[in-house]
C-alpha cells in the first residue's frame, strides 16, 4: 500500500485506544519465535517434547458490553471495499480474487449476519471517494481511526491495532523494556514518525539514531551500529519471521499503543449517517471474536505475533 500523509501512516502499520473498549488478551498455544523460545535442557537430562510458546492475540471487545443486535433483517447485501496490494492484509490470491486477512474477516462477517457479500478492490487513495460515492458501502482496508477522517466516514469499533514494539538481537533480548533500561542503549527508528516522536517523548536517555526507511533501520541492527530498533510491530513482526532477517533479531518487552502516538485503533469505515451498518458490523465483530473465529482467523495470518 503507498505512502499516505503522516496520519495515515499510523493507519497503515502500520499502522494494534482512548476512551474505546478494554483490550483484551486472549492467550491460545501457538508458536512465537521471541524472547519467550523455551531453552534447551542439560546434556544429562533428556530433552522433553518441544513446546510452542503460546501466541498473544489481540482482542478489543469487552465481554461486559456486548452489542445489541440490530434489525439485521432490512441488511441484504454489503459491499465491501478493499486496497490492492497490502499483504497480508489485501493482497491477490493466485485464483485472481481477492484475498487476507481483512478479506478473510469481511466473509466472516457476512456470513454472521446472514447477508451476500461482495469485496471489491482498489487502491487505497480512492477507497473513501469510492464509499461516499456510492461505490461501495463499507470500508474494510487496515484504515486507522483517526479525528481527520472521522469528518467524512464514520468507523466501527476497532478490530485491530497497530502497535509499536523495539527488536533487538536474539542474544540481548529483554523481557521487559523501561526507559531506564535503556539509558545509553543506541535505537534505531525512522526518522520523522509518530515512533521517533514516541521515543523522544518517553525514552529521553536513549540515544536515537534516525534512519531514512525500513530497509536501512534493520540492516542497522545486523550490523551492530544500534542495540535496538524501535517501529511499526507489524511490519517488524513479518520481517523477524522472514528470510531478510537471517534469524538475527526478535521483540524485546511488549507492545505500546498509546493512542496519542499510534493512533486509535484499526476499523470498518462506512458512510456518515449509516448507523446500522455500523451497529451490524459491531456486533458481528462482537459475535466471531466470542465464538473464537476472530482468533483462529489472526493465527492462520501472524506466526509471530506483533502484539
Amino acid at each position: 500500500m503507498p505512502d499516505q500523509t503522516a496520519t495515515l501512516d499510523i493507519s497503515r502499520a502500520i499502522g494494534i485506544i482512548a476512551g474505546w473498549l478494554v483490550a483484551a488478551v486472549l492467550v491460545v498455544g501457538s508458536g512465537e519465535a521471541n524472547a519467550q523460545t523455551p531453552q534447551p535442557q542439560t546434556p544429562q537430562s533428556p530433552k522433553p517434547p518441544v513446546e510452542a510458546a503460546p501466541q498473544a492475540v489481540p482482542g478489543f471487545w469487552d465481554p461486559r458490553r456486548r452489542p445489541e443486535r440490530p434489525d439485521l433483517s432490512r441488511i441484504t447485501v454489503i459491499r465491501f471495499l478493499t486496497e490492492t496490494d497490502y499483504p497480508p492484509f489485501n493482497f491477490t490470491g493466485p485464483d485472481g480474487n481477492p484475498a487476507g486477512f481483512n478479506v478473510d474477516l469481511a466473509r466472516a462477517i457476512c456470513d454472521e449476519i446472514k447477508v451476500t457479500c461482495t469485496i471489491q478492490m482498489r487502491r487505497f487513495e480512492t477507497l473513501v471517494d469510492a464509499l461516499a460515492t456510492n461505490r461501495g458501502d463499507a470500508i474494510i482496508a487496515s484504515m486507522a481511526v483517526t479525528p481527520q477522517l472521522r469528518q467524512r466516514v464514520d468507523f466501527s469499533d476497532p478490530y485491530y491495532r497497530a502497535p509499536a514494539r523495539f527488536v533487538s538481537r536474539r542474544n540481548a533480548v529483554m523481557p521487559e523494556v523501561r526507559p531506564e533500561y535503556l539509558e545509553g542503549k543506541k535505537v534505531g527508528v525512522i526518522g520523522g514518525t509518530s515512533h521517533e516522536a514516541y521515543l523522544k517523548a518517553m525514552f529521553t536517555d536513549a540515544e536515537l539514531h534516525a534512519y531514512p526507511n525500513d530497509d536501512a533501520l534493520r540492516q542497522a541492527l545486523r550490523r551492530g551500529e544500534v542495540d535496538f530498533i524501535f517501529g511499526d510491530a507489524i511490519s517488524l513482526a513479518f520481517w523477524i519471521n522472514g528470510t531478510d532477517s537471517a534469524e538475527c533479531c526478535a521483540f524485546s518487552g511488549g507492545p505500546f499503543v498509546e493512542s496519542r502516538f499510534f493512533g486509535e485503533g484499526i476499523g470498518i469505515a462506512v458512510r456518515k449517517g449509516n448507523d446500522l451498518l455500523r451497529q451490524a458490523l459491531n456486533w458481528a465483530l462482537f459475535r466471531l471474536w466470542e465464538k473464537g473465529r476472530y482468533t483462529d482467523l489472526w493465527l492462520r495470518y501472524f506466526s509471530v505475533s506483533p502484539f
